[in-house]
Formats: C-alpha cells, structure tokens, sequence
C-alpha cells in the first residue's frame, strides 16, 4: 500500500502545481459536493420536479451515507494530509504540498464519501433526466447529456478531493464504482409508496444498527475511531 500511497501524494502534488484560479475551483467544488447537500439542496429539488424522484434520491442518499460508513469502519484507509507525515514520507522525499482549511479531515478515508454518496443519490435523477431528454429528442447526444454530466461531475469532484488531500486516488475512484453501482441497485427499490412511518423506522434502525456493529467492534479489540 505504501506504494500506492505514494503515488496518491504525487498525484496530489501535480493538481496542486496547476494554474492558481484553479485552486477556487477545486475548493467550491468540494464544498458543493458535500454529502449534506444531496440532503439540502438535490432531494428538494428533485422532489419538486417529481416526487417518485425526490423519493428515491432521498432513499438512496439514505442507504449510501450508512453503508459508506460501515464500509469505512472495515477498510480504514490513510488520508493524504495525516499519512505524509504519519508514515515518515516527508522526512525521506521532497513533498510539495499545501493545506487547506478542508484538509484536516479526520477518520478513514476509503472508500470516499463525496464521490459514492454524491454518485449514488444523483442517480436516480440523471436516470429520470436521460428518460425525458429520449422522450424529447432522437438524437444521441441530447440523451448522453446527462450521463455525461454526471461522470464528468464525479471526475471533478474526486479530483477536489485528492487536490485538498483528504483522500488518494484509488480511494476516489473505489467511491465512484460503489456510488454509481449503489445508485443503479436501488433506484429499482425505492420504497415510494411507503409512509412516512417507515422512514422513520427504517432509518431508526440504521441508526441503532451503525451503533451496535460499533460497539462490537470495539469488544472485538478493532478500534474503528482510529
């Protein structure tokens, strides 16, 4: 892994070494792409356009915040900003990089939570955005927009991430696949008929699940809050 790592840091130092406006850039679109937002700003507004949609981008948000955090609970993962100097890297290279007031981000950091959350919960609303594009126009383009947009948004948003060093790149990447493969196996499977009692019941589980897996981890000797 050490291997790898490095690697993340030289990727990371590249970013950095490109043209100043493009430091704002990266900033905003970290921020945008907090997982916050999908909650915020994505479910109310897809919920505006079509209810069935704000559901299932909510559902999906849901589901995909939980299991990011069971899943970084298991594969741990170094984050950039910490592991340079944890690991003794930049006492034996020459490292170049800078800190950011988003940088210090603390817990593991694999798989990355902007890239799966972000990619799980906007599926459903490119997948109904494609739907109406095909049926208002024939042509190819028009209906690979939204993909389109979307992949390059994903692409933007991990390239934020690696740039303020809260993660590497294989941890990018690992939150696009489980993102976009979470956000096509539950669309199908979005409860949107249910009441408002389920959600609340569903997501009082997932809350007491999180913590009992917690605590048996704990017992088991595996110190999650590393």
């Amino acid at each position: 892994m050490e291997g790898l790592h490095a690697a993340g840091v030289r990727a990371a130092e590249v970013l950095q070494a490109g043209p100043p406006w493009l430091e704002n850039f990266w900033i905003t679109v970290t921020s945008l792409a907090d997982p916050k937002c999908i909650f915020t700003v994505c479910f109310p507004l897809a919920y505006f356009l079509d209810r069935k949609v704000g559901v299932s981008v909510l559902w999906v948000g849901l589901v995909s915040e939980w299991l990011n955090v069971v899943f970084k609970w298991f594969l741990f993962g170094e984050r950039p900003f910490w592991w340079v100097h944890e690991s003794g890297f930049a006492g034996k290279q020459l490292v170049s990089l800078r800190q950011f007031p988003v940088s210090c981000e603390t817990g593991p950091g694999d798989p990355s939570g902007h890239c799966m959350i972000t990619g799980a919960a906007l599926w459903p609303l490119v997948t109904a955005l494609t739907a109406l594009a095909s049926r208002h126009s024939r042509s190819p383009v028009v209906k690979l927009i939204p993909f389109g947009t979307y992949a390059l948004l994903l692409l933007a948003v991990g390239l934020s991430r690696v740039f303020v060093l809260a993660h590497f790149p294989h941890q990018v990447v690992g939150g696009i696949v489980a993102g976009a493969a979470l956000g096509w196996g539950l669309q199908a499977r979005t409860p949107a008929a249910r009441t408002l009692g389920f959600f609340a019941t569903t997501s009082l589980g997932l809350l007491l699940g999180s913590v009992a897996l917690h605590r048996l981890m704990v017992a088991a000797g595996i110190d999650v809050d590393w």
